[in-house]
């Protein structure tokens, strides 16, 4: 009898034209909210926000009560904020450029030819975390030649090693997502040099890595103040303890500024890098 059924379906063709799943649709996945999840968000961003608009409120109150904007203008008048201000910048910019040409090659040398040397790279480049940065500063000021100890580049090599824990840490992290060898055996195979397969292969699928480091080392130099301070440098750390000001807040407001600009920056890194991820998701 099933057989007969089943000869007289496939003899009816409108039956084997019909919609699959037109009685009984598909269930679609329900998204469920996780409490778990949004409590700790929500005690993650209090711990963030509170502080912050209670420092704000600190620098913008008036005396008699209310708000004002007037220690906003005032901040670029102050003596002496400019000159720190483009010195930070200075070294953000070389640091950044120094320690990601030294760290991508290497870390990709590592990957590819040392794969057991990446134990003793995280050892070496865990010390500059472990050594004291009095100690640091002072044996860096001692061994580095007269011409270069006048010189801000003398800190910008300082905060090269420093940020080396983290910019390799984040490059490690990316490199280990990837398959390397693959992707350079490919490259290399189509007549690509060394140097067009770093930069046309590897950098680009390192975007979200690179970001990461390149936000670690932006937070580091513009939040560093004790080899600042001992090698006689005004960094924006070492003018909002050091700066003579007639309004106290504006020293505040200012390490208020720099917290919200380095969180929009990691902001509009993660969004930028969520983007064109998902936009390759749909090209592909």
């Amino acid at each position: 009898m099933a057989s007969l059924e089943l000869g007289a379906e496939i003899a009816d063709p409108s039956q084997i034209d019909a919609p699959y799943g037109a009685e009984a649709p598909l269930n679609k996945p329900q998204r469920r909210f996780r409490w778990g999840r949004g409590a700790i968000l929500i005690v993650t961003a209090a711990y963030f926000v509170v502080p912050f608009y209670a420092g704000m409120e600190y620098s913008l109150q008036r005396p008699t009560g209310g708000f004002s904007l007037t220690p906003l203008s005032q901040i670029a008048s102050a003596p002496g904020f400019a000159s720190a201000l483009w010195l930070s910048t200075q070294l953000a910019v070389i640091t950044m450029v120094v320690v990601m040409a030294l760290m991508v090659p290497t870390v990709i040398y590592v990957h590819l030819r040392l794969p057991r040397f990446r134990r003793v790279m995280e050892v070496i480049t865990i010390l500059p975390i472990i050594i004291p940065p009095i100690a640091y500063s002072v044996g860096v000021l001692e061994s580095a030649p007269q011409w270069l100890r006048n010189s801000q580049y003398l800190l910008a090599i300082v905060y090269v090693i420093l940020a080396m824990p983290y910019v390799y840490r984040s490059l490690d992290a990316g490199l280990g997502a990837l398959d390397v060898k693959t992707l350079v055996e490919a490259s290399r195979s189509l007549g690509s040099s060394w140097l067009m397969t770093i930069w046309r292969v590897l950098v680009p699928n390192l975007r979200a890595a690179l970001m990461s480091a390149s936000v670690l080392t932006l937070a580091l130099v513009f939040g560093e103040f004790t080899i600042a301070n001992v090698d006689n440098w005004q960094t924006i750390p070492v003018w909002i303890y050091l700066a003579p000001t007639d309004n106290p807040r504006i020293n505040t407001l200012v390490a208020m500024i720099a917290l919200l600009a380095t969180a929009v920056v990691l902001i509009l890194i993660v969004s930028l890098d969520r983007s064109q991820s998902r936009n390759s998701r749909r090209s592909a």
